[in-house]
């Protein structure tokens, strides 16, 4: 990431009256939000007492190479999205994993999930936590 990337900060979560300051986005390294997406991870931060910030990484395994985990909170690495006062961010490793994909939330009366969206290169799981990148399509690492 260049280095005026890396020092450009921007403010979110203020509507709660505290305000994070958090790295920018780096251009191209994004992972990219539904409406909806962004919704749920608003509030689930919100309910964890870290308005405004979660974190995804990916886990190998299950029904495709790479499972999708959010967690509440700043764990560690870089900002990946940034949508309606919600900030994701992942391990610096999986950033090329991650760029590129849609990020939905489905909700009904029997509950919901976080599903990742198929897009050109991707193949995703009926289960829509789990996906991989098709060969010579992707990033590096599958």
């Amino acid at each position: 990431m260049p280095a005026d990337e890396a020092r450009a900060v921007i403010e979110s979560g203020c509507d709660s009256g505290s305000c994070v300051r958090t790295p920018a986005v780096p251009r191209g390294h994004s992972l990219r939000l539904t409406a909806a997406a962004a919704a749920e991870l608003c509030r689930q931060a919100a309910v964890a007492g870290t308005p405004g910030l979660m974190h995804i990484d990916l886990l190998e395994g299950g029904c495709e190479p790479w499972t999708i985990r959010l967690r509440p909170g700043h764990l560690a690495g870089f900002p990946v999205a940034r949508a309606d006062g919600v900030t994701l961010h992942a391990p610096a490793a999986q950033l090329p994993l991650l760029t590129g994909l849609l990020l939905d939330y489905r909700g009904d009366l029997s509950g919901g999930a976080f599903l990742v969206r198929p897009v050109e290169g991707v193949h995703t799981c009926a289960c829509g936590a789990a996906f991989r990148r098709d060969p010579g399509r992707g990033t590096a690492g599958q």
